[in-house]
């Protein structure tokens, strides 16, 4: 579970850093985010998402995508930052921390949700949804584990007719289903597209843009020798209109 703490973590200390009552004093350089971590491809996932000012969208399990989806969506739009009361339960600093980083987000356009993750309560009418690095979690023993079916169709349920649901995470070998999602932390990408399109969503597309051939899927994606340059699969499922 150290990904979730780590990545609530940065993604507070890198809005927190931003603010005007933090510039007047000294700061550690805080971790990276999509908005200042090229590798993390932010301009190209965004587009991939289709992320415009205005919508409203639910970053589930927030973290390092929450800052870019807050400035992308502008002012007149909002951002439903999502974090499992599961998570909040293993580690209850992280409410304080989101909202703390919801205060800091210019323009205030992010809300902090906590709800178990089979009742997420997620707002009507979203034009996106998404789920960085963790749909895998999903099927592990400390999110319940997670009702996957129900989850998915709780995030069809969110977005309007048109809306999208996109995924990134790290891929597992093909034809190896869930086995690797509690080892290696990383999911066959058929899976995944399995689940999604049995909640109703209909497969749009993917983007080959955080893939990496040169990763051969064996090792934990924490290990030193690969953490950051996992191969990751980048889906986008459309709510039919």
């Amino acid at each position: 579970m150290i990904h979730w703490k780590t990545t609530a973590i940065a993604l507070v200390l890198a809005l927190a850093a931003s603010a005007p009552a933090m510039a007047q004093q000294p700061a550690a350089k805080p971790p990276a985010d999509a908005m200042t971590d090229p590798s993390l491809k932010r301009e190209e996932v965004l587009a991939f998402m289709g992320v415009k000012p205005g919508d409203r969208v639910a970053d589930i399990v927030a973290g390092r995508f929450t800052r870019a989806l807050s400035v992308a969506v502008g002012p007149k739009g909002k951002v439903y930052a999502v974090e499992p009361a599961e998570v909040v339960k293993a580690h209850p600093e992280v409410m304080q921390m989101m909202n703390g980083a919801a205060a800091a987000a210019e323009g205030h356009n992010i809300e902090v949700i906590s709800a178990p993750v089979n009742a997420m309560g997620l707002p009507s009418g979203l034009d996106a949804v998404f789920i960085r690095q963790n749909y895998h979690d999903l099927h592990d023993k400390f999110m319940g584990p997670a009702d996957v079916p129900g989850f998915n169709k709780q995030v069809y349920a969110a977005l309007k007719p048109g809306g999208v649901y996109v995924v990134l995470d790290h891929a597992a070998t093909a034809g190896s289903g869930l086995a690797a999602t509690d080892t290696l932390h990383r999911i066959d990408p058929a899976s995944v597209k399995a689940e999604v399109t049995a909640a109703g969503f209909k497969f749009d597309g993917e983007s080959k843009v955080l893939a990496n051939p040169a990763d051969l899927h064996e090792k934990i994606v924490f290990d030193p020798s690969i953490r950051g340059k996992t191969d990751q699969f980048l889906y986008r499922f459309r709510k039919p209109k």
